[in-house]
């Protein structure tokens, strides 16, 4: 519902993803930065199974508590989309009809719906597979509603490291070299070009995020387990040469003014973190640190922020991203990838490279509203 004259912003959360549990934890955040008196919010939790309901709009229903990451429950009332283009109107299934609801309804099952928000602008907070690949970027460009973030190419792009290095390799920018296999293929097909790469390597799913299911190979005959463990969260597997250099991270905005970059942020890893993995990006925080600004020279942090806003091109990216590079001891720049919606959860480095940089948590967070309010609808 709308509050007075305020415009209404629906926070899109959950999804059927690994990270499911990392979006609902990014949607606290978002809930809890928008200003209320500039803004009416709703909540869309989007179940495991995909199911879309109404759900509470309070931030701390989506707390990280004691390590334990919150999930969308499936007893809400289904949220259904406008049926028309340009109709703002979202829909949720009255939950007093007699006809059937929850996760047991069925398309052919009557159902009474009832009017609930006039959505004005869509604030998606996806993470992986099913949300930040251009799915729900694509069934809200349907409908012309405008939304914060990458639209579809650069979503989806943006999602798949196989791609998304193609486009940096296109533009001219410096990658990491790499070998694709799918599930089913022999290894021993690839091992020639694999064992190329040199060790250590890093076994990845192209298509996930948040660090899941990735390895550091040290030794060849640790590969097969690696690759079986990544095909658990995506059937195409990247196998990337290791890089020595320091990780570092830039957040890249774009606002109604035009692009910008903050000041680039190091990840400085302890305790049994080979590399900066899940646990180390949302439940250790104690062992993680954030250097930012980080200790470059001026030439360095230039030629970082420009690769950056560079990476933030090759793939068309709107709104927001996190364009992550390696630093050589040499002061060469090699990118290791773009996130097109970067965590927004207390330790995520996006909001705090912004902070550093002299931009608070809620001021981006409406950059990034106002910048989908006034966001071309159709065709672009």
């Amino acid at each position: 519902m709308t509050q007075g004259s305020l415009p209404t912003v629906a926070v899109i959360f959950g999804g059927r993803s690994s990270e499911h549990g990392v979006s609902c934890v990014t949607a606290a955040g978002v809930l809890g930065a928008i200003d209320r008196t500039r803004w009416s919010v709703v909540a869309v939790g989007i179940t495991r199974d995909g199911r879309w309901t109404r759900v509470s709009a309070d931030p701390e229903e989506w707390r990280l508590r004691d390590g334990v990451l919150p999930h969308v429950p499936d007893d809400g009332p289904t949220v259904v989309l406008p049926s028309r283009v340009g109709d703002g109107m979202w829909w949720v299934e009255d939950e007093g009809a007699g006809g059937a609801s929850g996760a047991g309804a069925g398309i052919g099952d009557a159902r009474r719906l009832v009017p609930w928000a006039q959505v004005t602008v869509a604030f998606p907070v996806l993470h992986g597979p099913f949300g930040e690949d251009g799915t729900i970027q694509g069934a809200l460009e349907l409908l012309d509603v405008r939304y914060v973030g990458s639209g579809v190419l650069a979503s989806a792009v943006g999602m798949d490291k196989q791609y998304m290095k193609a486009s940096f390799r296109a533009a001219g920018l410096p990658v990491t070299p790499d070998v694709v296999v799918h599930e089913g293929e022999s290894l021993e097909a690839h091992r020639g070009e694999i064992e190329a790469l040199g060790l250590p390597v890093f076994v990845k799913p192209a298509r996930a995020g948040s660090s899941m299911g990735i390895s550091r190979v040290e030794a060849w005959e640790e590969l097969d387990a690696a690759v079986a463990g990544a095909v658990k969260h995506d059937p195409k597997v990247l196998i990337e040469a290791a890089v020595v250099g320091r990780e570092i991270e830039t957040a890249v905005l774009e606002a109604r003014d035009g692009v910008r970059t903050s000041l680039p942020g190091e990840i400085i890893t302890g305790g049994d973190h080979t590399f900066y993995d899940f646990e180390a990006k949302y439940l250790d925080e104690g062992h993680v640190e954030l250097a930012c600004p980080a200790q470059l020279d001026a030439d360095v942090v230039a030629r970082v922020q420009e690769i950056a806003r560079r990476a933030f091109a090759a793939v068309s990216a709107e709104g927001l991203a996190r364009v992550d590079v390696f630093c050589g001891a040499d002061g060469a720049v090699t990118v290791n990838e773009i996130n097109t919606m970067p965590g927004f959860t207390p330790f995520s480095m996006y909001p705090r490279m912004w902070a550093a940089s002299g931009m608070e948590y809620a001021e981006l967070v409406e950059e990034l509203l106002q910048a989908a309010l006034h966001r071309r609808v159709g065709l672009r």
